[in-house]
Parts: C-alpha cells; sequence; structure tokens
C-alpha cells in the first residue's frame, strides 16, 4: 500500500529537479543562462553575413563573457584584465559598425572574439573545480566551459584567414564563419571529417592543439563530473535491498 506514496513522492522530487532547471535558463547566477548565450552566440554566427555581422556577434560575446565571469566569482585579477579586454572590445565594435574599411577592423573583432572566449573557460573551470559536490550546475558549467573553448578556436581560425595571404583551408578558400566554427568543433571532438583541413601553420598545429585540449578536458573534467554524479534516483541499491521488488 505504500507504492502510491512512493510514486508521488518520486514525482514530485522530478517535478522539483525540472523547475529547478528551468529557472537556471534565467537565472544570472547559473551557468544555464550562460549555455542560452553561447547558443545565441553561435545562431548569430552562422546565420548573418552582412558586414556588421562581427559586430553584432562581438556584442553577445561581452555580455556572455561577462556573465560568465560573473556565475563563476571570477578572482579580481582576472576580472581587471577581463574588464579592460571587455572595453577595448566593445570600442571595436562600435568602430566596425561604422568603418568602411573591413580588413584591419574585421581581423581585430575576430582576434577579440577568441580572447574573450579563453578568460571565459578559465574562470568557469576554476569555479566548478572547487565545488564540494557535483550537481546540475556543475554539468552546466563544465558544458558552457567545453562550448566557450570550441567557440574561441573558431574565432582563431577566422582571424587567421582573414589575415594570411593564402586561404586557411587551401582549395576550399579563406572559410566562412559558419565552416570555422564547424570545422572548430569537429576537432575539439576529434571526429575528423576531413573536408575541411587547414592549408598551413599556424593553423594545422593550432587544429592539433585543439584537439589534444579537447580530449584532455574530456577526459579529465567530464569523465570526472559524470563519475562522481549521482542524481537522485541513480543510486545503487543500498545492501540488502531487493531491487527486484522495485519492479
Amino acid at each position: 500500500m505504500a507504492r502510491p506514496t512512493n510514486d508521488a513522492a518520486e514525482q514530485e522530487r522530478e517535478a522539483r529537479a525540472l523547475r529547478r532547471l528551468l529557472r537556471s535558463f534565467r537565472s544570472t547566477d547559473s551557468y544555464g543562462l550562460v549555455l542560452l548565450m553561447i547558443i545565441a552566440t553561435y545562431i548569430l554566427a552562422v546565420t548573418l553575413s552582412a558586414r556588421w555581422t562581427g559586430s553584432v556577434v562581438l556584442f553577445v560575446q561581452i555580455a556572455t563573457v561577462r556573465l560568465s565571469l560573473h556565475t563563476s566569482k571570477a578572482r579580481r585579477g582576472l576580472l581587471a584584465v577581463s574588464n579592460v579586454v571587455l572595453v577595448v572590445a566593445a570600442a571595436g565594435a562600435v568602430a566596425n559598425l561604422f568603418s568602411e574599411q573591413e580588413g584591419g577592423l574585421r581581423s581585430f573583432v575576430f582576434i577579440t572574439s577568441s580572447v574573450l572566449y579563453v578568460v571565459a573557460p578559465i574562470s568557469i573551470v576554476r569555479h566548478i573545480g572547487y565545488r564540494r559536490q557535483v550537481d546540475q550546475e556543475t554539468m552546466l558549467g563544465a558544458l558552457a566551459a567545453y562550448l566557450l573553448i570550441g567557440m574561441a578556436f573558431a574565432f582563431t581560425y577566422r582571424f587567421l584567414g582573414s589575415v594570411e595571404d593564402a586561404p586557411f583551408f587551401g582549395d576550399k578558400g579563406e572559410g566562412t564563419m559558419s565552416q570555422d566554427l564547424f570545422f572548430s568543433f569537429i576537432t575539439l571532438t576529434t571526429t575528423g571529417y576531413g573536408d575541411l583541413v587547414p592549408a598551413d601553420n599556424p593553423g594545422q598545429s593550432l587544429a592539433v592543439l585543439e584537439a589534444l585540449l579537447g580530449q584532455l578536458f574530456l577526459v579529465t573534467a567530464v569523465a570526472k563530473i559524470v563519475t562522481v554524479w549521482r542524481p537522485r534516483g541513480w543510486q545503487e541499491p543500498s545492501a540488502g535491498s531487493d531491487p527486484a521488488s522495485d519492479a
């Protein structure tokens, strides 16, 4: 006769967990909102193609990085350096909106975007590394840091494509923002389809570095989190209990 009570309690726990997850996507103190900002940046980067696209994406990145630093409770030193970079990035984004020349300012926007996305995951990894328990926020933070690393390399590839004399992808051309993002995440996950390949250095060396970092991140951070994390309802049966009794 205790079954309905147990089922109701389990459903209530699941409902609370779902509400907590949904709240994380609108709270400035949660990595859920950071994830939404990263996704918004990705969508803007691959869909917009006008000259002012870089500035719009950079503005969203500035907001994303600032939110990441707030959520991860960045240290004063890192926060001070980041604020300088954010101000410089904002100034460059504004200048790019009103400039008739695409070359220099466009390259500046790309390299600044890359720097911003390097700063954020450093702070996030430090923050989740010191958490005493592995919970929902730890999982969201690890995913956000992983995506930020991929975005950082993508904008670095875009910067190289805009300043190098030879096309970044050889006979495939300089590449677009969409192609750079695709290549970056394929490299980060070591999937390696082979349809896009850097034609020369430093692009080739950066691709190797990204693949190594991607594997290192998965082996250490993500593997550790998955091993330790035990959501309610996933715990192993206690000694003496009969798993078949729940059937």
